[in-house]
């Protein structure tokens, strides 16, 4: 029985991700990735309150360890003064499945305050919602339902808002060409830290 059950959630999960909407919106995000930050000399600040917040604090350390510097940025922590981290030329990655958090709404406009012309990429579920309307680049998820048997708790929604941070990490990486010495710099510690050191020898 819990097998059955156990399957069933696998692929479940599976299909959700094979269903991620793959369009010509994830090369704009790309070059809007590259622009800001690889040759703008800005930086990636990724943010998301409770569940979506997690996977974009996991995002941003990825792309940091493969060449794009990026920071997470808490929505609530912004607004008392921990927005100061923004700069010219900095891109924000907002991710809410609703794509009406209250938090990432008032942040995109307290930094268009503080940066006028800061440019926003948003992962959603809705592409009817505030965040995506208003977002330079909105990468949908497919809406997927949630394995949750309640529906409510953040579980297949998050699976693919971290395969989706997958997509765009590793599709820079390939675009910067970001080698196994450039890796070896950035992480020193620990057995990714030894491998890479052995294999940038090679």
């Amino acid at each position: 029985m819990i097998h059955e059950e156990l399957k069933s959630i696998l692929d479940r999960e599976v299909d959700a991700v094979r269903n991620i909407p793959v369009t010509d919106v994830y090369e704009k995000a790309v070059e809007l990735i590259l622009k800001r930050v690889h040759s703008q000399g800005g930086k990636l600040i990724t943010s998301g309150m409770g569940k979506a917040g997690q996977i974009a604090m996991n995002i941003a350390t990825t792309f940091s360890s493969t060449g794009t510097p990026a920071f997470f940025l808490h929505p609530s922590e912004a607004q008392h003064g921990d927005l100061g981290i923004m700069r010219e030329n900095d891109l924000l990655l907002l991710i809410s499945n609703s794509g009406k958090t209250r938090e990432l709404i008032e942040l995109v406009d307290l930094a268009r305050g503080l940066v006028p012309d800061v440019k926003f990429i948003v992962i959603t579920a809705d592409p009817e919602s505030n965040l995506a309307k208003s977002a330079d680049v909105c990468l949908l998820t497919g809406s997927p339902q949630e394995v949750c048997p309640l529906g409510l708790t953040p579980t297949t929604s998050t699976t693919v808002m971290t395969v989706i941070g997958d997509m765009l990490v590793v599709s820079v990486m390939k675009t910067i060409g970001f080698t196994c010495a450039d890796y070896a710099k950035r992480h020193h510690g620990g057995y990714l830290g030894e491998k890479s050191r052995e294999q940038s020898r090679e």
